[in-house]
């Protein structure tokens, strides 16, 4: 079956299997989403993740990351753009997340980025989701 939006898909797997303590996830795979990963990975609230090549689509497996006491890495993961509803913005109107606690994630014309990379070089785009 077809997911109408594979990010919010993604999100919500990552989202469950946090709260289920899983170590890792698998995710149909696809560019996007494995940009995603990597940017998760950089900003340190995963492990790591790894593109499996398949007949099909592919898998993406996201390894979780936990702290000392079995506590989620990510304590909050909402989407904001939908394909229903586009969120676009200007660098300079990019809002922090949580006071800076959390980041958002941009789909711009340099690929998929953070707020703080956004603002570094100037760039507006399309608001993926937020995450803290």
């Amino acid at each position: 079956m077809a997911t109408i939006d594979p990010i919010a898909d993604m999100l919500t797997r990552i989202r469950n299997a946090g709260k289920a303590k899983f170590s890792s996830i698998d995710i149909p795979g696809s560019k996007l989403k494995t940009a995603l990963a990597m940017v998760l990975k950089d900003e340190g609230y995963i492990k790591g993740y790894k593109f499996i090549k398949d007949n099909k689509q592919g898998i993406l497996r996201v390894y979780l990351k936990y702290g000392p006491g079995q506590e989620n890495a990510i304590y909050g993961l909402r989407r904001i753009s939908k394909p229903s509803r586009r969120i676009y913005v200007k660098s300079k109107d990019i809002e922090p997340v949580l006071n800076g606690m959390g980041i958002s994630i941009l789909s711009t014309s340099k690929g998929i980025i953070t707020d703080h990379q956004a603002r570094k070089e100037n760039l507006g785009g399309e608001i993926l989701c937020n995450i803290w």
